[in-house]
C-alpha cells in the first residue's frame, strides 16, 4: 500500500511538472513567438502528459494543457472574435496511431449510420508556419486574424494584405454568384527568404531569426505593414470553414473538391495533396514525404489526414478540442524529451572513458533510443545533466543521438550529480583512471586491459579498417575464447582446420570468412592507419596522413614537427601519432602485421572505366576521365543523409580516388555537400554558408 501511494505521488509530481513546463513553453511559442525548445520537444512533453492522463483519468483537470487549443492574443493588436471556432488537430506519431485513427472513424460511422462504411482520405502536407483565418464578404477580404486561443484572435489584416499570394478580391468561377467565405491557411517564410532576411538584419546589426517559423510569426506581428511588405511571406490555404454563395450555403461534397474549389477562388493551395483509398496509401505518402521534405523551400513537419467525404466529416464531428475526422501525422521527431535513468562509463579501444547516459527508451527519428553519449566530464558540467533529469534528445539524419539540453524546471530535488570515479574495474589491474594532459578525457592507466584489446580487434576488422566480412564481434569473441587468435596478425594466419568444430562455424561460413580474410590482406595505407586504434586519429585524419606520407615507413619515422604542420592534424593529434609509433609494443605489433599483409601504393593508377573497346572509345573515355578528375580533384565534399545507389564509404572512396577530399563538417572551405535521404543539420549549414548542395543523382553524374 505504501509503495502504491508513493508511486501515485511520483506520478502526480511528474504530471504537475509537465503541466507547468508545457504551459511555460506554450506561452513562449504561441503568444510571444519565442522558442526556448523546439516544437518537437514540446510535442514530446505533451504526448507524455496525455499518456499519463489516459492512464489516470481522475488526474485530468480543466486547466491541463491537453484541454486547451492554443494561446492568447497579444495586446498590441485589436482582438477579433472568430465566427468559426478554431480547433487543434490531434497528433499521430506512428503507423499504429494511423491504423487506430482509421478504426475509430469507422467505428463511430458504423454506430451513427447503422451500417459499415469505408471512408476515403485526403492527405496534405503539414506546413510549419503561422495559422491565419481569412474572412471574405461578397468576394472582398474583410479580416485576417491569427488563431489566438481558438475563440479570439488578433487582427493582422493590414499585414496579410501585403502578402502577394493572398487575394484581396476572390477570383470567382463563372456564374457562381457573390461569394462570402471564411478560409484557414498557413503563413510561411521560405528558407531562401529567411536567408535574405537574416542577411539584411545582420547588416543592420539586428538579431537573426533562428528558423523560418519564428521569422514568419515575427513578421506577421509587425506593427508597420511596410516592413511586412519587404519580407517574402507566402501562404497556403487548406480549409474552407464557411461559404455562402448568393445567400445559399454551398460546401463542396468532398475534401478533395474543396481544395480544388479553393484554387478556383484564387487561393494558393499546396499542390502536394492526394486522395487515398486505404491506410497503406496514407503511410506510403507519409514515408515518401519524410524523404522529400528537405527539398522544399518551406518547412514540413508531417502530413494532415482528413476523411474525404464531407457527409462523414459531419457525422464524425468534434471532440472537446479537436475534429474526429482529421489528424496530424507527424514525421518521426528529431527532438524528443526523456529521462536520464543512469550515467555509466564506457571504455573505448584506446582506453578512453566515455560517459554514456542510460535513458528511458524513447523513439526519435524513427528508431528507439535508450542511450546517448555525454562525451566527457566537461560536457556533463556544461549541460549540468544529472541522473533523474528530463532532457531534450536530438537526432538529425544519420547523426548519433545527442543530449541538447536539460529541462531544469522539471527537477524535483531528487536528481543526483555524476562524479567521475577514481578507478574502473573494467580497466584491469587496479582499475585506476587518469585525466589526459591537455584534454578533457579520462582513460585507463592500464592500456592493455582485456576489454580494450577486444574492442581494438572489433575495430581492426570493421568496415572502415580492414573490412573483413563475416568477422563481427561475436565471431571475434568466439575466437578469443577458444584461443584461436590473440593479436591482429593472427587473423591473417587463420586456416580452415583452426575453425572447424567451433560454435557457429559451418564449412561454408568458414570458406567465406577465409576468402574475406585473404582479400583483406591487400589494404590501403589509410585503412591500415585507421585499424591501429591510434588515439585522436579518425577516418579523415588517417586519409590525410596517408596522402601526405605515402608509405608506412615514412609515417612511422615522421617527426612531431612534420606531423604538426599537416592541415587537419595539429599538435594534439601529432603528439598522439608520435607517441603511438614510439611505444615498443606498438612497433612489434606493426612489424608482425606488415609481414602478413600488403599495403597498396598511395596515389596509384587513374580510376579505370570499363568497356573500352577501341582506340577511339579509349581516347574519348580518357577525355571523360580527365574531365571527371578536373571536376573533383582538390575539391572538398561533405556527405549527409543516406545514399541509395552506393554506401557512404563507397562514395568517400570514389571522391578520394579522383583526388578530392572528404570532410565531416561543413565550413567555408567546403565546395560541395552531397545530400542523401533524411539529410541532417549539415544541409542547413550548407544553405546558411551558401555551399553548393548536390543531390545523389547530381553527385553520381559528377563522378562519372
Amino acid at each position: 500500500m505504501i509503495n502504491t501511494l508513493k508511486a501515485k505521488k511520483d506520478v502526480i509530481t511528474r504530471l504537475n511538472k509537465l503541466k507547468e513546463t508545457i504551459e511555460h513553453h506554450r506561452h513562449l511559442y504561441h503568444v510571444l513567438d519565442r522558442e526556448e525548445i523546439s516544437a518537437e520537444a514540446l510535442d514530446s512533453l505533451k504526448n507524455e502528459l496525455v499518456k499519463i492522463e489516459e492512464k489516470y483519468p481522475e488526474l485530468v483537470t480543466p486547466d491541463s494543457p491537453s484541454q486547451r487549443v492554443a494561446g492568447e492574443p497579444l495586446p498590441e493588436f485589436k482582438k477579433v472574435p472568430h465566427k468559426i471556432s478554431q480547433w487543434s488537430l490531434g497528433d499521430a506519431f506512428s503507423q499504429e496511431d494511423i491504423v487506430a485513427f482509421d478504426a475509430r472513424a469507422k467505428k463511430v460511422l458504423r454506430a451513427e449510420l447503422g451500417r459499415d462504411v469505408v471512408p476515403t482520405y485526403v492527405v496534405e502536407l503539414k506546413i510549419d508556419g503561422l495559422k491565419v483565418v481569412l474572412d471574405y464578404a461578397d468576394g472582398l477580404l474583410v479580416t485576417a486574424a491569427t488563431r489566438g486561443d481558438g475563440k479570439v484572435g488578433e487582427d493582422v489584416t493590414l499585414n496579410v494584405r501585403t502578402i502577394q499570394s493572398v487575394p484581396i478580391r476572390l477570383k470567382e468561377p463563372v456564374n457562381i454568384g457573390r461569394v462570402s467565405v471564411i478560409v484557414e491557411g498557413e503563413v510561411w517564410l521560405g528558407k531562401k527568404g529567411l536567408a535574405n532576411l537574416n542577411k539584411s538584419r545582420a547588416r543592420a546589426g539586428e538579431a537573426l531569426f533562428a528558423n523560418p517559423r519564428n521569422a514568419a510569426a515575427g513578421s506577421i506581428r509587425q506593427l508597420d505593414p511596410k516592413i511586412v511588405a519587404e519580407r517574402e511571406l507566402q501562404t497556403f490555404v487548406y480549409d474552407l470553414a464557411s461559404i455562402v454563395v448568393s445567400s445559399v450555403a454551398k460546401i463542396p461534397p468532398s475534401q478533395i473538391e474543396e481544395l480544388e474549389f479553393l484554387q478556383k477562388l484564387g487561393f494558393k493551395v499546396n499542390p502536394h495533396f492526394k486522395k487515398c483509398d486505404s491506410v497503406a496509401e496514407i503511410i506510403a505518402f507519409w514515408k515518401h514525404w519524410q524523404k522529400m521534405a528537405k527539398k522544399e523551400d518551406y518547412l514540413i513537419d508531417g502530413v494532415v489526414v482528413k476523411v474525404n467525404e464531407k457527409e462523414y466529416q459531419d457525422v464524425l464531428g468534434f471532440t472537446g478540442k479537436s475534429p474526429r475526422f482529421a489528424i496530424a501525422f507527424k514525421f518521426p521527431a528529431e527532438q524528443v524529451t526523456t529521462v536520464v535513468e543512469d550515467i555509466k562509463l564506457q571504455i573505448g579501444r584506446t582506453g578512453v572513458l566515455t560517459p554514456v547516459a542510460i535513458l528511458r527508451p524513447v523513439s526519435v527519428a524513427g528508431s528507439t533510443v535508450s542511450r546517448a553519449t555525454l562525451h566527457n566530464e566537461d560536457e556533463i558540467r556544461r549541460l549540468d545533466v544529472r541522473i533523474g533529469d528530463t532532457v531534450i534528445l536530438q537526432k538529425a539524419g544519420d547523426v548519433i543521438p545527442d543530449i541538447v539540453s536539460v529541462l531544469k524546471e522539471m527537477r524535483t530535488g531528487r536528481e543526483r550529480e555524476f562524479i567521475f570515479p577514481t578507478n574502473v574495474p573494467e580497466c584491469g589491474g587496479d582499475g585506476k583512471i587518469e585525466r589526459i594532459d591537455g584534454q578533457v578525457a579520462y582513460r585507463c592507466v592500464n592500456k592493455n586491459s582485456a576489454l580494450q584489446h577486444k574492442r581494438k580487434l572489433y575495430h581492426f576488422v570493421s568496415k572502415k579498417a580492414f573490412n573483413i566480412d563475416g568477422l563481427g564481434p561475436r565471431i571475434i569473441d568466439a575466437l578469443l575464447d577458444e584461443a584461436v587468435i590473440s593479436s591482429f596478425e593472427d587473423i591473417f594466419s587463420l586456416k580452415k582446420g583452426d575453425l572447424m568444430g567451433l560454435p557457429r562455424f559451418a564449412e561454408k561460413s568458414i570458406d567465406n570468412l577465409l576468402a574475406s580474410v585473404e582479400m583483406a590482406k591487400n589494404v590501403t595505407l589509410a585503412r591500415l592507419i585507421i585499424s591501429l586504434s591510434i588515439s585522436q586519429v579518425g577516418e579523415e585524419t588517417a586519409h590525410d596522413l596517408a596522402k601526405h606520407f605515402k608509405t608506412t615507413l615514412a609515417l612511422a619515422g615522421a617527426s612531431f614537427e612534420s606531423l604538426e604542420v599537416i592541415d587537419g592534424v595539429g599538435p594534439i593529434v601529432a603528439r598522439s601519432v608520435r607517441d603511438w609509433f614510439d611505444e615498443k609494443n606498438n612497433k612489434k605489433i606493426l612489424e608482425k602485421l606488415l609481414a602478413t599483409i600488403t599495403v597498396q601504393k598511395v596515389g596509384g593508377e587513374t580510376p579505370k572505366i570499363s568497356g573500352q573497346k577501341s582506340s577511339a572509345t579509349a581516347t574519348a573515355t580518357a577525355s571523360e576521365t580527365s574531365a571527371v578528375i578536373a571536376r573533383v580533384s582538390g575539391k572538398t565534399f561533405v556527405l549527409t543523409g543516406t545514399l541509395v545507389g552506393m554506401s557512404r564509404d563507397e562514395a568517400k572512396d570514389k571522391i578520394r580516388a579522383l583526388g578530392g577530399q572528404v570532410s565531416s563538417s561543413v565550413s567555408a572551405k567546403t565546395n560541395f555537400v552531397v545530400a542523401g535521404e533524411n539529410a541532417g543539420s549539415k544541409l542547413d549549414n550548407a544553405e546558411k554558408l551558401g555551399v553548393k548542395v548536390l543531390t545523389e543523382e547530381e553527385f553520381t553524374k559528377m563522378i562519372g
